[in-house]
């Protein structure tokens, strides 16, 4: 059955930031503090994430953690003792900046994954937050610059004139591939027929990758719930959004700008090293 939009389309209010990770590829670092802490020049990589998805319009963001994740919720949370010791120093603009870390009128959910069994059971984790609305998914590890609008701008944008779920996707040429989830492209209209999680070099349907940014519908939760364990034995997202994309309602976005893996070290490095230049460039 072919998928028809919804006419009346919510706008989209809540956005998904999975923090749970251990963040292995940064030991010791990250032995103690959140991997989403570690800093792009002088802000944190979930800062970046969270001010993307307040850019698109989002006014509630839920951010699924776990254990020794409570630095996060400190982050975002009012530090008075800090902002009055800096405001006795005469350091007002950082006292108001770290008073203005997130704008008025914006809530944080914390929601606490308790075993870590993958992207999938993450997402599952926010249903009660999330409700019975379409919502974003946004991974920190992703560092995205570069976009006019933003890239989950863009996704939201398209989800209102579809009502279809949405990826954001980019080419990946070579054996690289095989670390993402790959589109395979549906041979009528502009939906996509399937999502391979991570599938050798030499049976990738294409060269499209999934990132780290999504605009899902609520059915997303029933599909997961009854999702068996895949790749890693874990649930998987993208075997969710693979079962949408079989039925014709998932579309795609191609990412305008530049995507830097932050969840590896070269790639935290090269997001460092890129968002400096552009900063001594203004």
């Amino acid at each position: 059955m072919a998928f028809k939009a919804r006419k009346n389309i919510s706008k989209i209010s809540k956005a998904v930031l999975p923090v749970a990770g251990f963040g292995t590829r940064f030991l010791p670092t990250t032995k103690a503090m959140p991997k989403e802490l570690l800093p792009i020049v002088d802000k944190p990589l979930i800062q970046y994430a969270a001010e993307e998805a307040i850019s698109a319009g989002i006014d509630t963001l839920i951010f699924v953690t776990g254990r020794n994740k409570r630095a996060i919720e400190d982050h975002f949370d009012s530090n008075y003792e800090l902002e009055a010791a800096l405001r006795l120093a005469g350091n007002d603009s950082k006292a108001d900046m770290i008073r203005n870390i997130l704008p008025e009128g914006i809530q944080c959910i914390f929601v606490r994954q308790s075993e870590q069994l993958g992207l999938g059971h993450a997402v599952l984790c926010a249903e009660r937050a999330v409700g019975k609305e379409a919502f974003a998914v946004l991974l920190a590890d992703d560092f995205l610059t570069g976009s006019k609008k933003g890239v989950t701008a863009d996704l939201v944008k398209a989800f209102e004139n579809s009502g279809k779920p949405q990826l954001s996707i980019m080419p990946v040429n070579g054996p690289d591939i095989s670390k993402y989830g790959v589109v395979s492209l549906s041979k009528s209209g502009p939906s996509i027929s399937g999502l391979v999680e991570k599938p050798k070099y030499a049976e990738a349907p294409t060269n499209l990758a999934s990132i780290g940014r999504y605009v899902l519908t609520p059915e997303i939760f029933d599909i997961l719930r009854e999702l068996p364990r895949g790749s890693g034995h874990e649930i998987q997202l993208a075997d969710a959004i693979n079962i949408l994309a079989k039925k014709g309602s998932v579309d795609t976005v191609m990412l305008e700008g530049t995507r830097f893996d932050c969840g590896s070290i070269d790639g935290f490095i090269a997001a460092i090293n890129h968002e400096y230049a552009n900063r001594i460039k203004k």
